[in-house]
């Protein structure tokens, strides 16, 4: 799902976010409710941030990419953590890409995150590529999303993966 956000654009730089894991829901701008195999999660837009609820079997999950007045804790490159009965792997990286090539990988990200029926994307007023997508899948028992904040007025690009759920047992 593609929705224009109603605000005006806040997080100013990908260097303002911040990385926060168990914070209660937030006021966001667009919500989409899931239910995948069982889970159920809540994909938020926060501006050009986002929020993801996941819960199941009476485990919960919350992830916070946002800027955080008062937060100390910087978007990491990786977490590794354990939630209850489960993993939780987080990894974050900022790309920055020529005008014309943000604009090519804005296109690209809109469009598969828009015709996804497990996306959620936002886009800013006043510039196409400003926006903050998020697409989520559960495969083999576990969760998987992904996000993506674009900050055009410095061509980066916050590509963040995660993966939560019960360990798999290794194949031997």
């Amino acid at each position: 799902m593609l929705t224009t956000l109603k605000t005006t654009y806040t997080d100013t730089r990908a260097a303002d976010l911040a990385w926060a894991l168990g914070r209660d829901p937030l006021p966001a701008l667009a919500v989409m409710k899931l239910e995948l195999a069982g889970a159920k999660v809540e994909l938020r837009l926060l501006g050009a941030s986002h929020q993801v609820l996941a819960e199941e079997d009476e485990v919960r999950c919350s992830e916070t990419v946002a800027c955080i007045p008062g937060s100390s804790t910087p978007l990491p490159l990786g977490v590794a953590k354990r939630i209850g009965d489960w993993e939780y792997q987080f990894a974050a990286r900022v790309e920055t890409l020529s005008r014309g090539s943000f604009a090519g990988r804005a296109q690209e990200l809109l469009a598969l995150v828009a015709d996804h029926p497990n996306g959620l994307a936002g886009t800013f007023p006043g510039s196409p590529y400003a926006f903050t997508a998020m697409l989520v899948q559960k495969c083999e028992g576990q969760m998987r999303w992904r996000t993506w904040h674009a900050y055009p007025q410095e061509g980066q690009l916050v590509a963040t993966r995660t993966r939560v759920g019960v360990r798999m047992p290794a194949v031997t």
